[in-house]
């Protein structure tokens, strides 16, 4: 079975980008999706998210620079069916070498072509840091799918537009033409502010049959779980924050298809 890779991107931070690319990834694989989470942000907070310390040449680092293999980096998490590719430090190195290298935006499609082909894992899901500068870029140029986290505030709207131009970019310089926006998850969502709800209508508004119908409450539990190395399901499995991410997953599966590993 194809394995399919989405990227989870906005150039701003604190719109809850890693919560989500670590949350949605453990409940796929929860429910049966064998699930690779690729920590392309050198903060590294989605390897220390799944309780993975980081550690000096664990990142992708060298297979972007053409040095080893991607496939070698992969370890496992406590979660069943969940796997990742560790960030660390260098990966920032990485981002200012690889900008004035030949064919710069294809290294990561290039160095994860090999656990594509490979068939082990049905989602990869790769966790961007908050800029666009070249990782996010070579995110979008290896995805199959955009998903954008979007803070349920108007200010977000402004960066929306930003993230959908460069999606064209990319499609129209040949350098990923296939690239589909996946989906819009509404983040931070403030059930006691009509804001939120406005917000939300807005974005179905201009991009119809593209939000996902799971919005993602603001909690403090969903802060609070990455600093104990856990992901929301095992720090508080009947919080809203737990229903919600897992509601996403049922509607990612349905979306794209992932059918369940047996």
């Amino acid at each position: 079975m194809r394995s399919l890779i989405f990227t989870i991107a906005n150039q701003k931070g604190g719109v809850g980008k890693t919560t989500t690319a670590v949350n949605l990834s453990a409940a796929l694989a929860e429910k049966g999706v064998r699930t690779l989470l690729v920590d392309l942000d050198p903060q590294a907070n989605a390897t220390s998210a799944v309780g993975i310390e980081k550690r000096e040449g664990a990142s992708l680092y060298g297979p972007l620079r053409g040095e080893g293999t991607a496939l070698e980096k992969i370890v496992p998490t406590a979660y069943n069916n969940l796997f990742l590719l560790p960030s660390e430090e260098d990966l920032a190195a990485a981002e200012i070498e690889l900008a004035g290298a030949e064919g710069y935006l294809g290294r990561l499609k290039t160095a994860l072509a090999p656990i594509k082909e490979s068939g082990k894992y049905r989602a990869i899901v790769i966790d961007c840091p908050p800029s666009l500068g070249v990782l996010s870029m070579n995110s979008l140029a290896a995805a199959d799918f955009l998903l954008i986290a979007l803070q349920c505030e108007y200010l977000a709207l402004e960066g929306l537009g930003q993230i959908l131009r460069n999606l064209e970019r990319i499609k129209q310089a040949g350098v990923n033409p296939t690239l589909e926006l996946g989906g819009v998850v509404m983040t931070m969502y403030d059930v006691r502010t009509n804001l939120s709800r406005q917000v939300v209508e807005e974005v179905k508004q201009h991009l119809p049959g593209k939000v996902f119908d799971s919005v993602i409450p603001r909690t403090i539990r969903l802060s609070e779980a990455p600093s104990f190395g856990k992901t929301i399901f095992a720090y508080d499995p009947l919080s809203p924050g737990s229903s919600a991410y897992r509601s996403l997953a049922k509607e990612v599966i349905a979306r794209f298809q992932l059918k369940s590993a047996s």
